[in-house]
């Protein structure tokens, strides 16, 4: 599975590593993903979704977690 946030759509980014002589090589930034579980109010389901640790700030912020 790819590490994407789905409700923001981050993911890996792919950035170079300068060294001091200006040398570079690739490297990647990956963005901090949890798993978590969020109930549908109006149906009563239960979604596992992957959201990034900004957004889970947002989620709780609105009391949609708790």
């Amino acid at each position: 599975m790819s590490r994407i946030c789905e409700i923001t759509g981050k993911k890996t980014a792919v950035w170079n590593r300068r060294s001091h002589s200006m040398r570079s090589t690739k490297r990647k930034f990956r963005p901090n993903l949890f798993y978590k579980n969020i109930k549908d109010p109006e149906s009563g389901l239960v979604y596992r979704i992957r959201v990034s640790a900004a957004w889970l700030r947002t989620l709780r912020k609105k009391g949609i977690i708790v």
